[in-house]
């Protein structure tokens, strides 16, 4: 597992709870965030080995995480799990997504400064080894550049009317939105009166 699908230390310790029961649903963990505030929100993003995944979908997995999750008790406070697809302009957190999306543009972010920058945008070019190959411009000139996974922080599609067509025309995506959750708000199991963990769409 790398960081980008799970950062933290917790991230990574959930990840290893719930991606067992999210892949022996047929699905693939793309992303999982632990958010803070008030309320912490369980964060997480799934999607089909060959893309697509529904509202419905995202139902089953979250009642299916939450369940794993009762057992396992890993987080003490009250939170809320949302699952949802990875939408149109997707995290890109693994190194077979950099080829999966070849041709298309995406913005990548490193840990360290490469050449004086952190941020790069351009076209993804496949991978070679352990590195991601990314066609900037550069002086009005296309050039493609490796960077190691290892030295990604972050990177995602860029929405673009193009990559939507392409979605809807795989029917990777039930509509050009940004991807839809399923709620389910968890409690630490120490209060009884509690009202029943609500879904919504």
């Amino acid at each position: 597992m790398t960081d980008l699908v799970a950062k933290t230390a917790i991230d990574r310790r959930l990840a290893d709870i719930v991606q067992p029961v999210i892949e022996g649903l047929g699905f693939e963990l793309i992303r999982l965030r632990l958010m803070g505030g008030k309320t912490r929100v369980l964060q997480i993003m799934a999607d089909r080995p060959d893309g697509g995944i529904g509202v419905d979908e995202c139902g089953d997995i979250s009642t299916a995480v939450s369940a794993v999750l009762d057992v396992e008790d890993p987080l003490e406070d009250n939170y809320v799990l949302e699952v949802s697809s990875p939408g149109i302009d997707r995290p890109l957190t693994r190194l077979k997504d950099f080829e999966m999306w070849k041709g298309w543009e995406a913005r990548v972010e490193t840990t360290e400064l490469i050449d004086g920058r952190r941020r790069f945008k351009g076209d993804l070019a496949g991978v070679e080894g352990d590195e991601v190959l990314i066609t900037l411009e550069e002086g009005g000139e296309d050039v493609t550049i490796g960077l190691k996974f290892d030295w990604l922080s972050d990177a995602k599609l860029i929405l673009s009317d193009a990559l939507i067509t392409e979605m809807l025309r795989q029917k990777k995506v039930t509509e050009p939105t940004e991807g839809q959750f399923d709620e389910i708000e968890e409690t630490d199991g120490d209060e009884d009166d509690e009202p029943a963990p609500e879904t919504k769409h």
